[in-house]
């Protein structure tokens, strides 16, 4: 199951794990992003896709989704927390500078970011842990680890939410929780991308490439191992770690 799923990331996600021979649920706010994907992944790969809309930010669609997910009989062996609240999702209060960022876009951002990842979790677990070697990746970020450094951002028109870092952050610590307390029947793991490229503004991206030791921005195939890696067998001794791709810049 991956949220998210019509998004950059989740795109990428979707068409590598229908590579290996996963069958899908795809699970996203609006259903329009999902058909045409899912369309392509069944052509070709002869996956089975189930496309299931969800606004994750409202518990009782999310309670919803949960329901038709136990009640299909399929089973789970994977849960890709993917969805989340980022720069271009044009809320307001969001991209803005700390003084203006809203208390409202705060808490849209921790129930989608953080909230929904742990009621997923929590309420596919009994799933998760019948199938071997369930698993659970949840989608970080290097901002949930280190703090922005401001000095990429002058001279743009673009921000970075202190309710990214937060929710994030803690996307990172309820990681390390589950990957104690699931185990040993469900592995939980954690991908902290560092920035993708997707057309930012020239001055942003030449300020990053000079900082990462990589010299580029990420793309989204750059993901594609670590996914392979961490929802098979090929991590099955492998729990509770976050696997920074990030061209280095934790490194500094």
């Amino acid at each position: 199951m991956i949220t998210g799923a019509s998004g950059h990331l989740g795109r990428i996600a979707s068409e590598t794990f229908a590579e290996i021979g996963y069958d899908l649920i795809l699970t996203d706010l609006k259903a329009t992003g999902l058909v045409g994907l899912a369309a392509g992944i069944r052509r070709k790969w002869g996956s089975q896709v189930l496309c299931l809309p969800c606004n994750l930010g409202r518990e009782t669609e999310r309670l919803r989704l949960i329901r038709r997910i136990k009640a299909d009989g399929h089973g789970l062996a994977c849960l890709l927390n993917n969805a989340a609240l980022v720069g271009s999702s044009g809320a307001g209060g969001w991209a803005v500078p700390f003084a203006r960022q809203s208390l409202k876009t705060w808490r849209q951002a921790l129930e989608v970011n953080l909230t929904a990842p742990f009621h997923l979790s929590q309420a596919l677990a009994e799933e998760l842990g019948r199938a071997r070697g369930g698993t659970i990746i949840n989608i970080a970020s290097i901002y949930g680890e280190v703090g922005p450094d401001w000095r990429l951002y002058e001279g743009t028109s673009m921000g970075n939410p202190a309710a990214y870092a937060a929710s994030k952050g803690g996307l990172i610590q309820l990681t390390r929780y589950l990957a104690t307390t699931l185990a040993p029947k469900i592995r939980v793991n954690a991908i902290s991308p560092g920035g993708i490229f997707r057309g930012q503004e020239k001055t942003f991206t030449k300020k990053y490439c000079s900082r990462v030791p990589m010299k580029r921005m990420a793309t989204e195939g750059d993901f594609r191992g670590a996914l392979v890696y961490l929802a098979s067998e090929l991590s099955s001794y492998v729990t509770g770690q976050i696997l920074n791709i990030d061209g280095g810049w934790t490194s500094w």
